[in-house]
């Protein structure tokens, strides 16, 4: 908050509040405040705040710093935690209120209809000729921005908020009572000469600034980014826990009154009597937009009042122009015809207000801005540059971020922030990015020479970059357990990515894997969203897994370039992990499949003291491999397949195991030496086209086990 005219609005304060203009920050100790004077300083600082709330948030025009701001309102907060005097309006009450077990529901105090729509000129000159039938006098419109929130219902009662609710089915609504309190635009108190009743319509939203920092700080954490700002809003006005929706940044803009007069009644007089709802003299939709703030409730500066429908599709069209300099997200204008009284006779339908259209914006497809550039940190420590999007429409579905790969690709297409690019998305499901459309800086991003996690020093090979931190980064340790536990590791059902992360934030993991098999049911049944049921669930799969099978354990472990194929390789060949351990580079490359690089991958794994430890404090809680079953029979030797589709009743790993326990490979992409592409249901389509391309036979599943039998495979399980 900056600024230094306090006038304006100051009728609203004590004309003694020493907390308006220019406070004194420096406050005697509470302890030295007898409950009389903390109870008159904390009138004063309630006062001083929703004065300074409203210079803030609705006036846009705040008449102290941010930190002087901050001290207050810690000020307030001390001195009703100290002498128990919090009202039930306090400002403090916006930092959260207790968890609640689930959102009720709530019936509006009028239908909360939508608004038809379309993105054509001639179907808004449609919606404005039908008005002009029906109503037969001049029409004027207000023209709004159509933000792209959460819309709800706020209700204040004598000026205090009441309550408020989402709009649901339009009849009822989720009870966001706490969880809107939080939001510093909306007041706990009403300005000027309000009504003692008022329903007020609004749109919660996040900033477009405070969505992509909250997208980076959840990319950065590992969790996936919200698609658009409309799904932040949306997750987290309907947290359970009011305090979690205080830490993020919502705001509100308000725009239809819904009803208002001298008590609640208001709305069931004009029901039972089939008359209009009292709207407090306001007249017309404009003079609640101008009404509002002096109630101190925030409108956007960027509504219209016009005279014709070809106004408002100008005002539409200039607000397209605008649409990526706002601070906000919008899909459209919304025009309302302006007198209350046409309003009335033009009604509404059982799902429409006939007299409000939304004139909506194309959709933003395939090229878009970068807002900014998060560096994720993987399980083997590689950093990826991920770009935060504004949302843009690919293929059919919202895009909020896409890979840049690695520093070789940044450099090939001189990427950075604020660049238009085009995005594409790998096989209809990766976004990434193809092509700089338009470039805004003479640079690119370079990837940082410290690992964003741990600080740890950052080495390049080759376009790739790495974290050399190890298990002693958080980033790695956590993707390290989740690895571990997955359905690719171990197979510990209830460890996920958000279980991993906890445990490592909980310091209940702190060196390694195997300070899993350290847990105790009352470690995990203390954790948020635990019991002791699935606690113990756990911890005895954890027990159950401390004899795995070697290729399961190689590929539990996060050996670089070591998957389950390539693990039930080695385990095949060295038969014990030992052996796997001490192989050198040379041994490892006399491993079918195994080429220099992921030999150098595998020798240099083991030849780190770091993972060595980790695997010896495994063995000491007593995990041990066991050796893998002796080489298998040889009736495939000569046989490469690979599979596109799947197979019923079939995984692939019992695919892959049935052909190499014979002695034959499965591998992952046709070539000449590929005998047959076993075709199952619902198959690829590149697959099918290589082995046209290279004469491969194509056979469906029924004749690739008939080929198995005539070598002498059992293909019964």
């Amino acid at each position: 908050m900056a600024g230094t005219d306090a006038s304006a609005g100051e009728s609203h304060v004590s004309d003694d509040n020493p907390y308006v203009s220019e406070p004194e920050t420096d406050f005697r100790p509470v302890a030295d405040l007898s409950e009389g004077e903390a109870e008159q300083q904390a009138d004063y600082l309630r006062e001083a705040i929703r004065f300074h709330d409203y210079r803030y948030y609705v006036r846009n025009d705040p008449v102290i710093a941010d930190r002087t701001y901050d001290a207050l309102f810690a000020r307030l907060e001390d001195l009703e935690d100290e002498f128990d005097i919090q009202t039930a309006d306090s400002p403090t009450r916006r930092v959260g209120g207790e968890p609640l077990d689930e959102l009720g529901t709530v019936e509006h105090v009028v239908p909360l209809l939508s608004i038809d729509s379309s993105g054509e000129a001639d179907d808004v000159r449609a919606f404005a000729d039908r008005v002009d039938r029906t109503v037969g006098d001049a029409v004027e419109y207000v023209c709004e921005p159509k933000f792209d929130g959460l819309s709800v219902e706020v209700i204040y009662v004598d000026g205090v908020y009441q309550r408020a609710a989402t709009r649901g089915d339009g009849q009822t609504g989720e009870d966001v009572t706490e969880n809107v309190r939080t939001i510093g635009s909306v007041p706990q108190r009403l300005r000027g000469d309000y009504p003692d009743y008022l329903a007020v319509r609004g749109e919660v939203y996040i900033p477009r600034p405070a969505f992509h920092q909250y997208n980076r700080e959840r990319v950065e954490r590992g969790e996936d980014p919200f698609a658009n700002p409309r799904n932040a809003a949306a997750g987290t006005l309907r947290q359970l826990d009011p305090s979690v929706t205080a830490e993020r940044p919502l705001d509100c803009f308000f725009y239809d009154v819904l009803a208002a007069g001298a008590n609640e009644s208001v709305v069931e007089d004009a029901t039972a009597s089939s008359g209009a709802i009292d709207f407090a003299g306001l007249d017309t939709h404009w003079d609640e937009h101008e009404t509002l703030p002096e109630w101190g409730l925030k409108v956007n500066d960027s509504c219209r009042l016009v005279d014709s429908i070809e106004e408002a599709i100008d005002y539409r069209d200039d607000l397209l122009d605008q649409r990526d300099d706002l601070d906000y997200e919008i899909d459209g204008v919304v025009l309302k015809v302006n007198d209350r009284e046409q309003c009335g006779t033009l009604g509404t339908t059982s799902r429409y207000y006939r007299w409000a259209y939304a004139y909506k914006f194309p959709p933003r497809t395939e090229q878009t801005t970068i807002s900014d550039i998060v560096v994720q940190v993987g399980r083997t420590g590689r950093l990826t540059p991920v770009a935060l999007l504004d949302p843009v429409d690919v293929g059919g579905v919202t895009i909020s971020r896409a890979s840049l790969h690695n520093q070789a690709e940044i450099e090939s297409m001189g990427v950075d922030v604020g660049d238009e690019v085009r995005v594409e998305r790998a096989g209809d499901v990766i976004p990434y990015v193809d092509e700089v459309v338009e470039s805004h800086s003479e640079d690119y991003f370079r990837l940082p020479e410290e690992c964003p996690v741990c600080g740890s020093p950052v080495e390049r090979e080759g376009p790739l970059h790495f974290c050399i931190g190890g298990l002693s980064c958080p980033a790695q340790l956590k993707r390290a357990v989740e690895h571990y536990a997955s359905d690719a590791g171990l197979e510990i059902e209830g460890i996920g990515e958000q279980a991993a992360d906890t445990l490592v934030e909980e310091g209940l993991v702190e060196h390694g894997v195997a300070d899993l098999y350290d847990l105790t049911v009352e470690d995990l049944a203390s954790l948020e969203g635990w019991g002791a049921k699935s606690a113990r669930k756990v911890i005895d799969q954890l027990h159950a897994s401390k004899s795995p099978e070697l290729a399961t354990f190689l590929s539990a472990i996060g050996i670089p370039e070591v998957g389950s194929t390539m693990a039930r390789t080695l385990a095949r060949h060295f038969g014990s992990l030992d052996a796997v351990m001490d192989a050198s580079e040379d041994e490892l490359q006399a491993v079918g499949d195994v080429g220099p690089i992921v030999a150098g991958h595998i020798h240099e794994f083991f030849e780190s003291e770091r993972n060595r430890e980790v695997i010896e404090r495994l063995r000491e809680r007593g995990v041990e491999p066991q050796a893998a079953e002796e080489e298998g029979s040889e009736e495939l030797a000569d046989l490469t397949v690979v599979v596109t589709g799947s197979i019923d009743g079939w995984t692939r790993d019992e695919i892959e195991d049935l052909i190499e326990r014979h002695g034959g490979s499965l591998t992952g992409s046709v070539s000449g030496n590929t005998d047959y592409l076993v075709v199952g249901s619902n198959p690829g389509t590149t697959k099918r086209e290589d082995a046209d391309d290279e004469g491969v036979p194509q056979i469906d599943p029924e004749a690739f086990f008939e080929v198995l039998e005539d070598r002498g495979v059992d293909v019964e399980r």
